[in-house]
This record gives C-alpha cells, sequence and structure tokens, in this order.
C-alpha cells in the first residue's frame, strides 16, 4: 500500500475580500474545504485528503484583468505522499 494523499489546494485572485470570509486566505481555505468535503460525500476516503488555503499568494497570472483575476481563482490537486 502506497501512502498517498491528494493535497486540494484553494487559491484566490489579489483583489481584497468582502462578504462573508474575513481575508482571501479563508476564501481559499474554504474552496479548498469544500471539494474535500464534496469528495468525502463521492466515496474518497477522508486520510487520503488534504485541503490547503494558499490565498492569493501563488498566482498563476500576475496581470490585472479579469481573465487574469479569473485564472487565479483556482483549485488544484496534488497526488503526493503523506
Amino acid at each position: 500500500d502506497i501512502p498517498w494523499v491528494l493535497r486540494v489546494d484553494g487559491h484566490t485572485d489579489v483583489r481584497p475580500i468582502t462578504g462573508q470570509f474575513k481575508s482571501n486566505w479563508d476564501l481559499s481555505a474554504a474552496r479548498a474545504i469544500s471539494v474535500v468535503q464534496y469528495l468525502i460525500d463521492k466515496g474518497v476516503k477522508p486520510n487520503r485528503l488534504v485541503a490547503a488555503g494558499f490565498g492569493e499568494f501563488q498566482p498563476i497570472d500576475t496581470g490585472t484583468t479579469e481573465d487574469a483575476y479569473r485564472r487565479n481563482r483556482r483549485i488544484e490537486f496534488k497526488l503526493t505522499d503523506r
């Protein structure tokens, strides 16, 4: 048995957050947790999942256009060892 986990990384754009979340970091963590909960509901074992929030700190597009912001609001999956 290989000791793997699926890490679900949540990201946001750099714009200040408004609404129910205190920060982009909180929003990114909530995104990741939501996906992890969905995967658990679909039968993935919880001990195989990790939720991580990265906020706005790892952009894939440093632009300031709506398209750049949209690309940075994302979820990434990383298969890794425990």
